[in-house]
Protein backbone atom coordinates (compact mmCIF):
# COMPACT_ATOMS: atom_id res chain seq x y z
CA UNK A 1 0.00 0.00 0.00
CA UNK A 2 2.70 2.37 0.80
CA UNK A 3 4.48 2.00 -3.02
CA UNK A 4 1.13 2.88 -4.49
CA UNK A 5 1.18 5.70 -2.53
CA UNK A 6 4.55 6.57 -3.65
CA UNK A 7 3.94 6.14 -7.18
CA UNK A 8 0.71 8.29 -7.32
CA UNK A 9 1.97 11.26 -5.61
CA UNK A 10 4.42 12.01 -8.34
CA UNK A 11 2.19 11.81 -11.08
CA UNK A 12 -0.16 13.98 -9.43
CA UNK A 13 2.82 16.20 -9.27
CA UNK A 14 3.10 16.11 -12.90
CA UNK A 15 -0.41 16.25 -14.04
CA UNK A 16 -0.70 19.31 -11.49
CA UNK A 17 2.76 21.02 -13.23
CA UNK A 18 1.53 20.14 -16.69
CA UNK A 19 -2.16 21.81 -16.11
CA UNK A 20 0.12 24.71 -14.65
CA UNK A 21 2.00 24.80 -17.86
CA UNK A 22 -0.48 25.05 -20.06
CA UNK A 23 -2.51 27.81 -18.62
CA UNK A 24 0.85 29.84 -18.70
CA UNK A 25 1.34 29.24 -21.94
CA UNK A 26 -1.84 30.13 -22.82
CA UNK A 27 -1.52 33.41 -20.26
CA UNK A 28 1.80 34.23 -22.23
CA UNK A 29 0.63 33.79 -25.63
CA UNK A 30 1.01 37.12 -28.28
CA UNK A 31 -0.93 39.82 -28.66
CA UNK A 32 -3.21 39.95 -31.88
CA UNK A 33 -1.89 42.43 -34.71
CA UNK A 34 -5.22 44.66 -33.72
CA UNK A 35 -4.17 43.94 -29.86
CA UNK A 36 -0.54 45.45 -30.33
CA UNK A 37 -1.89 48.79 -32.38
CA UNK A 38 -4.60 49.03 -29.52
CA UNK A 39 -1.53 48.98 -26.67
CA UNK A 40 0.14 51.98 -27.80
CA UNK A 41 -3.33 54.03 -27.91
CA UNK A 42 -4.57 53.23 -31.61
CA UNK A 43 -8.52 52.77 -32.09
CA UNK A 44 -10.47 53.00 -35.11
CA UNK A 45 -9.94 55.49 -38.12
CA UNK A 46 -13.31 57.11 -37.33
CA UNK A 47 -13.41 57.23 -33.91
CA UNK A 48 -9.46 59.05 -34.02
CA UNK A 49 -10.89 61.70 -36.15
CA UNK A 50 -13.84 62.30 -34.38
CA UNK A 51 -11.71 62.71 -30.74
CA UNK A 52 -9.32 65.17 -33.16
CA UNK A 53 -12.23 67.20 -34.60
CA UNK A 54 -14.50 67.55 -31.10
CA UNK A 55 -10.95 68.73 -29.57
CA UNK A 56 -10.26 71.44 -32.38
CA UNK A 57 -13.95 72.43 -33.33
CA UNK A 58 -13.22 71.66 -36.85
CA UNK A 59 -13.84 69.18 -39.79
CA UNK A 60 -11.10 66.78 -40.75
CA UNK A 61 -10.77 65.93 -44.09
CA UNK A 62 -8.63 62.75 -44.96
CA UNK A 63 -7.00 61.96 -48.69
CA UNK A 64 -9.17 60.05 -50.91
CA UNK A 65 -6.71 58.24 -52.04
CA UNK A 66 -4.09 55.73 -51.39
CA UNK A 67 -0.54 55.04 -52.49
CA UNK A 68 -1.05 51.59 -54.48
CA UNK A 69 0.02 49.34 -51.89
CA UNK A 70 -1.70 46.78 -50.52
CA UNK A 71 -2.57 46.63 -46.66
CA UNK A 72 -4.57 44.64 -44.84
CA UNK A 73 -5.50 47.10 -41.25
CA UNK A 74 -6.14 50.62 -40.88
CA UNK A 75 -5.76 52.50 -37.95
CA UNK A 76 -5.82 55.77 -36.40
CA UNK A 77 -5.07 57.46 -33.26
CA UNK A 78 -5.36 61.11 -31.27
CA UNK A 79 -2.38 61.84 -28.96
CA UNK A 80 -3.49 65.15 -27.18
CA UNK A 81 -0.20 67.06 -25.15
CA UNK A 82 -1.41 67.68 -22.07
CA UNK A 83 1.82 68.82 -20.86
CA UNK A 84 2.70 71.89 -23.26
CA UNK A 85 -0.53 71.79 -25.37
CA UNK A 86 1.26 72.34 -28.93
CA UNK A 87 2.15 68.64 -30.11
CA UNK A 88 -1.61 67.83 -30.39
CA UNK A 89 -2.07 66.02 -33.65
CA UNK A 90 -4.44 62.93 -35.60
CA UNK A 91 -2.05 59.79 -37.05
CA UNK A 92 -3.55 57.57 -39.41
CA UNK A 93 -1.80 54.23 -40.35
CA UNK A 94 -1.97 51.75 -43.02
CA UNK A 95 -0.50 48.68 -42.77
CA UNK A 96 0.10 44.76 -44.11
CA UNK A 97 -0.07 42.32 -41.24
CA UNK A 98 1.89 40.01 -43.75
CA UNK A 99 3.80 42.88 -44.88
CA UNK A 100 5.42 44.47 -42.33
CA UNK A 101 7.19 47.17 -44.28
CA UNK A 102 3.38 48.09 -46.29
CA UNK A 103 2.71 51.35 -44.31
CA UNK A 104 1.17 53.97 -45.18
CA UNK A 105 0.68 57.17 -42.67
CA UNK A 106 -0.77 60.25 -42.34
CA UNK A 107 -0.26 62.65 -39.57
CA UNK A 108 -2.40 65.64 -39.12
CA UNK A 109 -2.09 68.71 -37.12
CA UNK A 110 -3.25 72.37 -36.58
CA UNK A 111 -0.93 74.64 -38.29
CA UNK A 112 -0.81 76.59 -35.72
CA UNK A 113 1.65 74.13 -34.22
CA UNK A 114 3.03 72.77 -37.17
CA UNK A 115 6.77 71.28 -38.19
CA UNK A 116 8.91 72.75 -40.31
CA UNK A 117 10.78 70.82 -42.95
CA UNK A 118 13.15 71.22 -45.86
CA UNK A 119 12.86 69.40 -49.17
CA UNK A 120 11.54 69.77 -52.72
CA UNK A 121 8.89 71.91 -53.12
CA UNK A 122 5.81 70.86 -55.65
CA UNK A 123 3.15 72.96 -56.67
CA UNK A 124 -0.40 71.55 -55.76
CA UNK A 125 -3.46 71.17 -58.11
CA UNK A 126 -5.42 73.16 -55.75
CA UNK A 127 -2.88 76.05 -55.62
CA UNK A 128 -0.37 75.44 -52.33
CA UNK A 129 2.84 73.96 -52.11
CA UNK A 130 3.82 70.71 -50.62
CA UNK A 131 7.39 69.71 -49.27
CA UNK A 132 8.75 66.34 -50.68
CA UNK A 133 11.20 64.83 -48.31
CA UNK A 134 12.99 61.35 -48.86
CA UNK A 135 14.37 59.98 -45.88
CA UNK A 136 16.54 56.91 -44.94
CA UNK A 137 13.46 54.48 -44.25
CA UNK A 138 10.25 56.86 -45.38
CA UNK A 139 8.84 59.37 -48.45
CA UNK A 140 7.22 62.05 -46.90
CA UNK A 141 4.88 64.84 -48.19
CA UNK A 142 4.08 67.81 -46.32
CA UNK A 143 1.55 70.36 -46.86
CA UNK A 144 -0.98 72.35 -45.23
CA UNK A 145 -4.53 72.79 -46.57
CA UNK A 146 -7.81 73.93 -44.63
CA UNK A 147 -5.55 75.12 -42.06
CA UNK A 148 -3.97 72.04 -41.12
CA UNK A 149 -0.94 70.46 -42.01
CA UNK A 150 -0.83 67.00 -42.81
CA UNK A 151 2.33 64.72 -43.58
CA UNK A 152 2.29 61.92 -45.57
CA UNK A 153 4.64 58.88 -45.18
CA UNK A 154 4.71 55.69 -47.61
CA UNK A 155 8.24 53.22 -46.74
CA UNK A 156 11.04 53.11 -48.79
CA UNK A 157 10.77 49.45 -49.60
CA UNK A 158 7.26 49.49 -50.78
CA UNK A 159 7.62 52.25 -53.55
CA UNK A 160 7.57 50.63 -56.91
CA UNK A 161 6.59 53.98 -58.41
CA UNK A 162 7.81 57.45 -58.56
CA UNK A 163 6.69 58.25 -54.85
CA UNK A 164 7.08 62.48 -55.43
CA UNK A 165 4.45 62.35 -57.70
CA UNK A 166 1.92 59.51 -56.10
CA UNK A 167 1.93 61.29 -52.77
CA UNK A 168 1.32 64.75 -54.41
CA UNK A 169 -1.87 63.39 -56.24
CA UNK A 170 -2.69 62.08 -52.64
CA UNK A 171 -2.69 65.33 -51.31
CA UNK A 172 -4.84 66.57 -54.15
CA UNK A 173 -7.74 64.03 -53.31
CA UNK A 174 -7.77 66.12 -49.91
CA UNK A 175 -10.78 68.15 -50.26
CA UNK A 176 -11.27 71.71 -49.58
CA UNK A 177 -13.43 72.64 -46.59
CA UNK A 178 -15.99 75.42 -46.53
CA UNK A 179 -14.27 78.07 -44.02
CA UNK A 180 -16.84 78.01 -40.69
CA UNK A 181 -15.95 73.82 -40.60
CA UNK A 182 -12.35 74.90 -41.22
CA UNK A 183 -10.19 74.85 -38.19
CA UNK A 184 -9.54 77.55 -36.66
CA UNK A 185 -6.00 79.27 -36.20
CA UNK A 186 -5.26 80.48 -32.72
Amino acid sequence: MIKKRYLLIPAVVVIFLASKGIYAAEQNSPPSFDDLYKEFGYTSIEEAVNEFENHFHCKVELPEMAPPISFTHQFGRFYEDKRYKANDNLGIMFVNEDRRRNVFKIDIRPVHNKLIFDGREYVLQYGGKGLYIDSHDFHFYVFEKNNLQYLLGVHQETADVEMSDTLARIADSVKEIQSENECAIY
